[in-house]
Parts: structure tokens; sequence; C-alpha cells
């Protein structure tokens, strides 16, 4: 595979983004797991005490953090993805290597968000004495997934955005729109039956719904579901790949 001979470059290029992040900031990484950490105490305040949801029988803020952080790595990956060939102009003037590299090692970066951010989750599973099964341990492999899924989504909108900038304001509008269709901070039986094909073709939601099945209800995930989440991000990676291929060789021009 070509980007294993750029794995060290890939690294570099990681770990500089952690850096640059957070380096004149007073908490640093702590941030990283501030930012949905407060998001999850906002949102179940308001939907335990003042509007609230139908009881699901899990914790709420549990409920709630399960989807909010691979929706909040989602946002990171995609939105980080946008201007990086941008920044990184004269690095892709100056030397040839995959331009999907600067896309993996921005989102590996989220990644490394996501990992800290579990550290908070992993101390309300014991605060709300969540007992561990085997089944919690299918949460990686699902991640994998999700993983595949955003940085094929990343390939495509960082080398249209170069192209066309309004896709960076299109997105967040979609971002916008999809995080209501997506089950962060509902549970899909709300929404009645003839209605929730919506989420089948919804990957976000056929992601988080899984994590919620394999954590909270010592079971395996619907696998029917996760297939069709498997097969839309294969396909995705497939024809952003070859996009990307395609438009790879004048990004130099067009920065």
């Amino acid at each position: 595979m070509e980007l294993w001979k750029y794995r060290e470059l890939i690294k570099h290029l990681t770990l500089r983004d952690i850096r640059v992040r957070y380096k004149q900031s007073f908490l640093g990484l702590f941030w990283i797991i501030l930012n949905p950490f407060f998001q999850m105490v906002i949102m179940s305040f308001i939907f335990s005490h003042i509007i609230p949801f139908k009881d699901t029988g899990i914790p709420y803020p549990l409920f709630l953090y399960a989807g909010l952080l691979p929706w909040v790595f989602l946002v990171g990956a995609l939105t980080s993805s946008m201007s990086v060939f941008i920044e990184d102009a004269p690095l892709i003037k100056k030397i040839y290597f995959p331009r999907e590299v600067l896309i993996l090692s921005t989102i590996l970066a989220k990644t490394f968000d996501f990992a800290l951010s579990l550290i908070i989750f992993v101390i309300l599973l014991f605060i709300f004495r969540i007992q561990f099964t085997p089944y919690m341990l299918l949460f990686i492999p699902i991640f994998f997934i999700q993983f595949l899924f955003a940085y094929s989504l990343a390939l495509i909108l960082s080398a249209a955005n170069l192209f066309y900038r309004d896709v960076q304001y299109l997105l967040n509008l979609v971002l916008t729109l999809w995080f209501y269709l997506t089950p962060v901070i509902y549970a899909t039986e709300l929404f009645p039956e003839h209605y929730r094909w919506i989420f089948k073709i919804n990957p976000m939601s056929v992601f988080i719904n899984a994590y919620r099945q394999v954590l909270f209800g010592a079971k395996l995930p619907n696998m029917g579901s996760l297939a069709i989440g498997v097969g839309i991000s294969v396909i995705i990676f497939f024809l952003a790949h070859r996009f990307f291929k395609k438009m790879e060789g004048i990004f130099a021009d067009v920065v």
C-alpha cells in the first residue's frame, strides 16, 4: 500500500497537528475533553429536566455521550480536512507525496482527540455502575468502520473545496440538518416505525446505534443495519479514492 511507505510522514504530520492546535493554550489538551463533556452536561440537563425524552433504560448522560462522541469526531474530521490543502499549500508545491497523507494525518489527530474524550466516558461508566461485558470490545471495530466513512467523505470534500470554496459553507448546513436526522440526543424508538427507514440509510445512525447496543445492551449490534453501514462506507471509499486520484495531479496548480 502506497500510504504505508509514507508512514513516518503521516506520523510527523499527525503529531504536528496535535501540537500546533494546543501549543499556546493554557488548558492545552484538556480542551479536547472539556468540549464534548460540557456539551453532554448542558444537553443532559435540558433533555432530562426541561424537555425530557422517554426513558430508554440507560442513564441519559451515558446515552447522550455515546452518541455525542462519534458525532463530534465526524464533524471535527470533516471540518478540519476541508482546508488542509490550502493551509499546507507550500508543502504541496515543494515535494511529492500522496496528497491523501494530509487527510489521513488530520483524521488521525482527531482520533487522538476521540481517544482522550473516551476517558470521561469510561469514568461515567464506573460512576453509573455499568457492568463490563465482552461485547463492549466491539466498540473498536465499529469505530474503524466509522473512521473509513469519515476518511472517505473527507477525501471528496477536501478536493471539492479546493476548487469550489462554497463547499465548506454547504457542509456546515448539511451537518446541521444531518445532526437532527441522527439519533445523537434521542432514541430511534421515539420515531414512528414507518419513518425509521431514514436511520437505516444514515451511516451515522447505524454507527451510533451500534455503539449503544454493544456498550449498554450486552449484545451484538444489529448486523443487518451494520452491514448497510459497512456497504455504504466501502462504496463511498472507492468512489472517493477514484475521484481524489483523478483530481490530485492539479492540486499544486490550484492552491
